[in-house]
């Protein structure tokens, strides 16, 4: 009984560590208008981990949604942004490589995406855990009351058949982080 108790605590710290977040976001008014910066905290599940260690390629995608408050009707949407990542080990030179995109990836090659190489793993996550200066609307809204709503989650729509359905309702194979922030009025 008391191997299970220990084996529950252990579960339960494994958990805690596991909380992700997204950190304070930035949000910039330019003339190439509204860009978002911020930092999101996470780490991946083992699953997800394993996955990758075993060259099977991770997909994930973090969208903005502008929307203006009213009060008559429900939120009117100004606008969305999305950008899609893919992260990929490659055991022959041991390296890790990150392409990112504005357009979903599809199965007849990359498209137009930047790609990156690193070294280790967790230089690929820092990469992608750090967004900055992400221009997810064209011209800044001059009204009052507008959000902005940063989710980032893992793609499972783009894995493999096989691991797409032993990944529904698992938890390890869960990542998902949000956050909502008011923009502030213009001078």
């Amino acid at each position: 009984m008391l191997a299970g108790v220990l084996a529950g605590l252990g579960l339960q710290a494994r958990a805690d560590a596991l909380t992700a977040e997204i950190g304070p976001m930035q949000l910039d008014r330019s003339e190439d208008g509204l860009l978002l910066s911020a930092n999101l905290h996470f780490e991946l599940p083992y699953q997800i981990d394993d996955a990758l260690r075993q060259g099977i390629p991770m997909y994930f995608v973090a969208d903005a949604q502008i929307q203006r408050e009213r009060w008559y009707w429900s939120d009117q949407q100004l606008a969305t942004a999305s950008r899609h990542y893919r992260l990929s080990h490659q055991p022959l030179t041991r390296r890790w490589r990150l392409h990112i995109s504005s357009t979903p990836f599809s199965s007849s090659g990359l498209g137009l995406a930047l790609g990156q190489t690193f070294e280790s793993l967790d230089d690929a996550l820092a990469s992608m855990q750090r967004i900055s200066r992400w221009k997810i609307m064209d011209t800044a809204p001059t009204q009052s009351g507008v959000s902005v709503q940063l989710r980032f989650r893992i793609d499972l729509s783009q894995l493999p058949r096989p691991l797409q359905i032993g990944a529904l309702g698992r938890s390890g194979w869960n990542l998902q982080l949000s956050r909502t922030q008011m923009l502030e009025d213009a001078p």
